[in-house]
């Protein structure tokens, strides 16, 4: 038997899949996230949980730091699989506190950031910095020169590099076990069409905004160079949107890869549904036409309380879509956006869970 044809055939195979896997290599973090999301999403969307392991409503792992609940989760002992999705925030890393925002180390944020990580699931990090202008949190819209006032010969410029520093310090310190940064879906200045937050819509230029966006992702991206960030542009629910008005403050395609939206229905379900729909049918055609992934970013009802919201009103939206994803907002115990066994609505969200289009960690590892 001649065995040179096989011999030849064999050595063609090695040398293809050594080629592929140089390929895979040469893409950063950020991108083979990004391939990853977009496999997935033919699938249907994951479901993401803000703060998902650190509390719940009946339950809080960050009040004894000597004994925390670890490995609990309302999703997980709701429906026996976590969240695939899981969001962090770091507001409060930016003046050296040791705990953000909502009263959670960021030892253990980086801890179940990375664990989330390893056991196949995807992390999205938002940041409600203080206000560097006033000293006071992200809701204060006292002044409307802060955005300038850290902007390039502002006031404050000085002030928020060292702010930069330290978010770039933390997302440094994300690496797994082979000392390789994991991939993070990175998500600042959200709901920037609002004017709830000093970088809103009433509390500075479009151009300021831009220069904002620009001057982060500049430090972070170039700078830095973390490459494991796949940047996520997400604004608040809008209900008008027009290619001209999501222009405006739109960062540019060659600074995002995920365009999201941010939408709770904070008024009757009427207008939630229109004002929804409305959105998500400009921003697929939006996203599609330009090549971008597309989330609904934060969503939930307040309390949740109707106990079919998720598979009459919030599903039926979802479905119509090419989500790759959706985050309910916390599950704090005097106000929840998530699912809980100790709520009404538990039921119903079993009846999303169980679905063959929602995607939760076990489906998508």
């Amino acid at each position: 038997m001649n065995l040179k044809p096989f011999i030849i055939i064999g050595v063609a195979t090695l040398m293809l899949a050594a080629c592929n896997t140089t390929k895979m290599s040469e893409k950063s973090q950020s991108e083979q996230l990004a391939e990853r999301m977009q496999t997935l999403q033919q699938r249907g969307y994951m479901y993401g949980h803000q703060d998902d392991p650190f509390y719940g409503l009946t339950w809080s792992g960050i009040d004894d730091p000597q004994k925390p609940e670890l490995g609990r989760s309302d999703v997980l002992e709701l429906v026996g699989d976590y969240p695939g999705v899981m969001g962090f925030d770091l507001g409060g890393i930016e003046v050296g506190d040791a705990k953000n925002l909502d009263s959670v180390p960021f030892s253990r944020i980086h801890d179940e950031l990375v664990s989330h990580v390893a056991r196949g699931g995807i992390v999205t990090i938002s940041w409600h910095p203080r206000n560097p202008l006033t000293g006071d949190n992200a809701w204060d819209v006292s002044d409307t020169t802060v955005v300038k006032s850290i902007l390039p010969d502002g006031s404050q410029h000085e002030k928020f590099q060292l702010w930069m520093q330290r978010v770039g310090d933390f997302l440094s310190s994300l690496t797994d076990s082979t000392g390789s940064l994991v991939p993070v879906i990175f998500r600042p200045w959200h709901e920037n069409n609002g004017s709830w937050f000093w970088w809103g819509q009433k509390l500075c230029t479009d151009e300021e905004f831009h220069a904002l966006w620009n001057m982060m992702q500049d430090y972070l991206r170039d700078e830095r160079g973390l490459k494991n960030l796949l940047w996520s542009y997400s604004p608040n629910l809008d209900g008008q949107w027009t290619e001209e008005r999501f222009l405006q403050r739109y960062p540019g395609n060659d600074r995002v890869t995920l365009i999201g939206e941010d939408a709770y229905q904070w008024g009757t379900e009427e207008d939630f549904v229109k004002q929804l729909n409305a959105d998500l049918a400009f921003l697929s055609d939006f996203a599609k036409r330009n090549g971008k992934l597309l989330a609904m970013t934060e969503c939930g009802f307040k309390n949740t309380p109707d106990s079919t919201w998720w598979t009459r009103v919030l599903k039926p939206i979802m479905d119509q879509y090419p989500l790759c994803y959706f985050l309910t907002w916390r599950n704090y115990s005097k106000e929840y956006f998530g699912p809980s066994a100790a709520e009404p609505s538990g039921a119903d969200f079993k009846r999303l869970y169980e679905a063959e289009n929602t995607l939760f960690l076990k489906d998508i590892r």
